[in-house]
């Protein structure tokens, strides 16, 4: 079992920065290495979107919307998937989940909120 877990979200400014995180709690490291990890994200009334996936061993992919703002990463070692986000807009505002997807099958975390705002 993995249970992703979100933290990091919050209120910032139009053009400012913010880093999500999440933990893979609840899985072995071994496990976590063999996961597709991704971002997504869904703003009020809107159908949740892909923002960005890291399959394992392999390199970010980006919604169109967010590539050359956002940056997705990961640390095997302390289990963990990161997004950078930078240039921030107000259409980023969303609830944030993780997602993992592995061969024992698909896990959401509960969201985290980012509002974009002035």
């Amino acid at each position: 079992q993995v249970q992703p877990v979100e933290s990091g979200g919050g209120l910032v400014q139009p053009g400012g920065s913010l880093r999500l995180s999440c933990h893979a709690s609840r899985s072995i490291t071994s496990t976590f290495n063999g996961l597709d990890m991704s971002w997504y994200r869904q703003a009020q009334g809107k159908e949740r979107e892909l923002v960005a996936l890291l399959p394992k061993g392999g390199v970010p992919n980006y919604a169109d919307s967010v590539k050359g703002r956002f940056t997705m990463s990961k640390n095997n070692a302390r289990k963990m998937v990161y997004l950078d986000m930078t240039s921030l807009k107000p259409e980023d505002t969303a609830v944030y989940f993780c997602h993992a997807q592995g061969p024992y099958g698909s896990f959401w975390g509960q969201g985290t909120q980012v509002t974009v705002s002035s």
